[in-house]
């Protein structure tokens, strides 16, 4: 399900069951995150799949990339796999206007 900016920051903190999925590359996830994210680049190919099949599929995944078009693609094969409730951010960490870390500060 697509979700803008504010709907997905606002569901996310009302959610006690919520992951967050970056689906962006070492390098981008390197220049900063939204807290809390883990991160499964969905250009690894098999790799992205072997990774969400450790995954949780009962948990409520909220998903970014860059610019929205990587998260959507990833949300797709994510509901393919049985995911239950996938969120995808619209417009991507681009737009992110909510608080911002470097992986390691997280």
């Amino acid at each position: 399900m697509d979700l803008s900016q504010h709907e997905w920051a606002e569901q996310l903190a009302n959610d006690a069951n919520a992951v967050i999925l970056d689906v962006r590359t070492e390098e981008e996830w390197n220049e900063g995150i939204i807290p809390g994210s883990i991160m499964n680049d969905i250009y690894k190919g098999q790799g992205f799949v072997y990774r969400l099949d450790e995954m949780d599929k009962d948990k409520n995944y909220y998903v970014y990339c860059k610019a929205g078009g990587r998260s959507a693609q990833a949300c797709n094969i994510m509901n393919q796999m049985g995911f239950k409730n996938t969120y995808n951010l619209v417009g991507g960490f681009m737009n992110w206007k909510g608080e911002v870390v470097l992986p390691n500060e997280d």
